[in-house]
């Protein structure tokens, strides 16, 4: 599935796509390109991006929805439309006939002049900075942009709120109700809710799902007392405002909120959802789980034998291993505690938590679904660590951390990964992860070099054990002996496994040396090709 740029719809179909720069278009769109005529350009050059026209706005579908952005009348007639500003669209007739002189309410004493300038000027009723066309009287050096210029008396958006908005001219600002933000000279107002919002703010959608929450969230001019136990939003930890405008989760219990203006900031973090019924299949399909059959239940409705897509045999839930053994879970490589899934044809074991992973979630950062899917050799495009196991499919290399709301606190992806807890050799307890140590001067107790109290580390407090977090782990924490490294990945011609420990000390074939860290070895018995790890991965 993918989301064209034109229509800004997610369809499943073939598409055509700018392989510099990830522009995409879906054939509908594309066939459309007769209705163009891109040698037509206005009268008067208003726009800073060239403009398009198309004939017979009404025979493309998506632009059914949309009105001139001068007249706010339906796009009948020919139209002229910015392909770099999808919301500039304005009828050819509106552009070519602009009249010359205008009486404005805004400014009552004298008549407004339609003018050119090369430089910026300062719109005095939207208190923004605009280049070119623009109405003005020179006398009391009063300007106002084209789009300030024409305004509609009433206007009606049943998508977003029940009643029509009416334009209330201002002289003075005012807080809009939508938004909760500041607004000045103009303003439209609902006669039956009384209350007073932006322009732009009449036209924001009632339903989005955020890419950082799983479910829809929904626009409120005001939320009740009772509906939240927490008023912070979700994304500048700041206070909402319960009697202004804002975005809550529509699920009962779930106390997720966030501003109008933090969530809709980056529109490719959400999707608006134009229809109930929207809702509810995005919400059944982020429910989806990976378990693919429940065999078995217990009298509190727990699932104690499953099939997963994961594992070609039944699972059994368990609260606890039979024997204190350092085994790993399957699924995200951490050590197994309480409350898993177990095979008992072969060893494998899942946290159950990490059974009813989604089979499809939403990526943080963009409006793609990612998929699950269970992988042998892999390296994580966030915390650059090669992995075995879950994997969410998402595509694209990212750079970027995560940082706290209300402090400078700031976690890259590799340290966020890092498990809470882990077992060495050098102790017999389990390692706890450390954040702070008073000590000036310490060691680490693995490779006996000076460690820095600073930088975080693995101790027992029982023994008094400390060691550098990479000594603990090693340079592979997350990848199980006997994972598959396929061969499409890598330059030798056959699959390698995988081991961390390599019987004899075989000399690597890359580089010569012995192999006493982990090792890739070929899968193929008549093949004697044993590497470093870590020199297959630099020849990658």
């Amino acid at each position: 599935m993918i989301m064209t740029w034109l229509c800004k719809e997610k369809r499943n179909m073939f598409f055509y796509e700018c392989r510099a720069c990830y522009f995409s278009i879906d054939i509908k769109c594309a066939y459309l390109s007769s209705s163009y005529k891109f040698n037509q350009q206005p009268k008067l050059d208003i726009h800073q991006h060239p403009l398009t026209v198309i004939e017979s706005p009404m025979a493309i579908d998506v632009l059914r929805r949309f009105n001139c952005f001068w007249c706010h009348e339906p796009l009948i007639d020919a139209i002229y439309f910015c392909f770099d500003c999808p919301s500039f669209i304005i009828h050819k007739k509106c552009l070519d006939e602009l009249p010359p002189k205008i009486d404005h309410p805004s400014h009552h004493k004298h008549p407004l002049f339609f003018n050119h300038s090369d430089s910026d000027r300062f719109c005095n009723l939207c208190q923004k900075e605009h280049s070119r066309h623009f109405y003005c009287c020179s006398l009391c050096h009063f300007n106002i942009n084209l789009e300030c210029a024409l305004l509609r008396s009433i206007i009606e958006d049943k998508r977003s709120h029940q009643h029509p908005f009416s334009l209330l001219w201002r002289q003075g600002s005012f807080i809009c109700d939508a938004c909760d933000t500041e607004g000045n000279y103009i303003s439209y107002i609902c006669l039956k809710c009384y209350i007073v919002i932006h322009k732009k703010c009449i036209s924001l959608p009632r339903i989005i799902k955020f890419s950082r929450h799983d479910h829809c969230i929904f626009h409120k001019y005001f939320l009740q007392t009772q509906e939240l136990t927490e008023q912070d939003c979700k994304i500048c930890f700041k206070e909402v405002k319960l009697d202004r405008g804002s975005y809550s989760c529509g699920k009962t219990g779930c106390n997720y909120v966030v501003h109008v203006n933090c969530v809709l900031e980056d529109d490719r973090l959400y999707e608006v959802i134009e229809e109930e019924k929207q809702y509810e299949e995005l919400y059944e399909k982020s429910i989806q789980s990976s378990i693919t059959h429940v065999i078995e239940v217990n009298e509190a409705g727990e699932a104690t034998k499953i099939e997963h897509f994961s594992h070609q045999h039944c699972l059994v839930l368990a609260d606890k291993m039979e024997e204190e053994i350092d085994r790993k879970c399957d699924g995200c490589m951490l050590f197994i505690s309480t409350f898993i899934y177990y095979c008992s044809e072969c060893p494998f074991f899942l946290h159950k938590t990490c059974t009813e992973l989604p089979k499809i979630k939403t990526h943080w950062f963009r409006q793609w679904q990612a998929t699950l899917n269970f992988e042998g050799f892999k390296q994580c495009e966030f915390c650059a660590q090669y992995c075995s196991g879950f994997f969410y499919n998402i595509g694209g290399a990212w750079d970027m951390c995560i940082r706290c709301g209300k402090c400078k606190f700031t976690l890259g992806f590799g340290c966020l990964t890092l498990p809470h807890s882990a077992l060495h050799k050098i102790d017999q307890h389990m390692l706890n992860l450390t954040y702070h140590d008073d000590r000036e001067q310490s060691y680490c107790d693995i490779c006996e070099q000076e460690r820095d109290p600073r930088l975080w580390y693995y101790s027992c407090s029982n023994c008094d054990t400390s060691a550098h977090t990479e000594c603990v782990l090693g340079q592979f924490p997350f990848l199980k002996d006997g994972s598959t490294f396929s061969h499409y990945d890598h330059k030798h011609r056959h699959d390698l496994e995988f081991f961390r420990k390599a019987e004899g000390y075989p000399r690597c074939s890359y580089c010569g040396k012995l192999c006493q860290e982990e090792i890739l070895k070929c899968k193929k018995s008549t093949c004697n090709y044993i590497v470093h790890c870590k020199c297959q991965i630099y020849q990658v």
